[in-house]
């Protein structure tokens, strides 16, 4: 349950407009009770306020504050452009669910919205001597908010859509997805023995990317049913009519139609790939960015370089993390789920860039360190990938350079070259 909370809460926190919404009932609210000081016990100690000067501060807010959202709204447009286009349109959801713009786009429309409903209940004698004064004390602190996240918005709107930060954005993204996955590498369930048996595929009838396993409900409809379910994908896994989502293990080889439609609604399929429990997308998307900077168009192998800094520290941590004994806790015992590859991930990361970087020197040099460090960080099945990678990308370069010097310090710097 906690997953598929938490899973939703993520898909409704990057909406641009919940943040807005939040903030205008919090100022409507803010607005209104104002009102209650004046059945209280400071209607008794509160200073005199006079109500053309809460007029005159909320007519300034309301004037300024609609202005200001339009301005950050067209800022922001410009940012999520600026990502699209410089970066890869993967990163645009990134961008989007920027913290610190929506807060400053609820903040300013929150603030434009409280000054017009407090200017309307101010008007029709909605407030006592106390509302006046507790509504002044609102207002300032209203004021106060806005001024302190215009300044700090204004600081992130200068990074925000720029490639350093848009590369940030993937990279911790990404880290966050694997902490999360090598966590709970089976996502709660138990791995598939190699001896297991097939049984009746279970095929859907969407065509997109699995963004989300309902791994409670697999269980519940599993131990009703009394079998074993063996998922044929995991979050980020393209899903087509010709591949099964599951293998269901069954002893008497009969499955209803019923349950067969309450197994498929338990995958939620998207049109597009999410960062969130998919540590291989953000690899693919910051491949992407690299591949775009090492085009001919853009020419641009610094930031390919500070990609592949990006892998090193995410393998890094995927390969310590997986050498800590961790006792994986089972909660699915029913539910069997395919492990992320080491080799998918070197696929996913390295070969794109040793592709279209292989006639740029310095790229592939960096490349080559990067594997070296990589692979004295990793156990023998670490070593025996980053090498055969090491081997193809040399192999690449080779085709591609034609200065024979190149290749020779290449060669040397190679790591299926280096002596253990």
């Amino acid at each position: 349950m906690k997953q598929n909370l938490e899973f939703y809460f993520k898909r409704l926190r990057n909406k641009l407009w919940l943040k807005p919404l939040i903030f205008c009932l919090l100022s409507i609210g803010a607005a209104l009770i104002a009102h209650v000081a004046d059945n209280s016990f400071l209607k008794d100690i509160t200073p005199v306020i006079e109500k053309s000067s809460l007029e005159d501060l909320l007519t300034t807010i309301s004037g300024s504050m609609l202005v200001i959202a339009i301005f950050a709204v067209g800022s922001m447009l410009s940012a999520y452009a600026a990502a699209s286009g410089t970066a890869t349109p993967r990163s645009f959801k990134l961008v989007v669910a920027d913290d610190v713009s929506q807060n400053a786009l609820s903040v300013y429309i929150g603030s434009f919205i409280f000054s017009i409903v407090a200017s309307v209940a101010l008007k029709n004698g909605y407030y006592g001597e106390a509302g006046y004064f507790t509504l002044f004390v609102l207002t300032n602190i209203v004021f106060a908010i806005v001024i302190f996240t215009f300044l700090k918005w204004v600081q992130r709107i200068s990074k925000l859509g720029r490639l350093e930060h848009t590369i940030k954005k993937i990279e911790e993204a990404t880290n966050k997805a694997m902490r999360q996955r090598l966590h709970d590498p089976f996502m709660g369930g138990t791995f598939i023995p190699s001896n297991s048996e097939l049984g009746e595929p279970i095929y859907s009838d969407q065509i997109g990317y699995v963004q989300h396993i309902n791994m409670e409900k697999l269980q519940e409809i599993a131990t009703n049913n009394n079998f074993n379910i063996i998922l044929n994908c995991i979050p980020g896994i393209f899903c087509s009519p010709n591949k099964p989502l599951a293998i269901i293990n069954l002893s008497d080889n009969s499955i209803s139609n019923i349950e067969k439609e309450h197994l498929k609604k338990a995958f939620i399929i998207d049109d597009s790939r999410s960062f969130h429990a998919d540590p291989r997308f953000g690899l693919i998307t910051l491949s992407e960015i690299a591949s775009r900077a090492l085009s001919p168009g853009i020419n641009d192998p610094g930031t390919a370089i500070a990609i592949i800094g990006s892998y090193v520290r995410l393998f890094t941590l995927w390969i310590k993390e997986k050498q800590t004994d961790k006792k994986v806790k089972v909660k699915y015992d029913r539910v069997m789920v395919p492990e992320i590859l080491i080799g998918d991930l070197f696929d996913d990361a390295f070969r794109p860039i040793a592709r279209d970087g292989a006639s740029n020197i310095e790229v592939m040099l960096r490349l080559q360190k990067a594997l070296i460090a990589i692979a004295y960080v990793g156990n023998s099945e670490i070593k025996v990938i980053a090498s055969e990678h090491s081997k193809l990308a040399f192999e690449r370069a080779e085709l591609a350079m034609k200065f024979k010097h190149d290749i020779d310090v290449l060669n040397k710097e190679c790591l299926f070259n280096k002596k253990p």
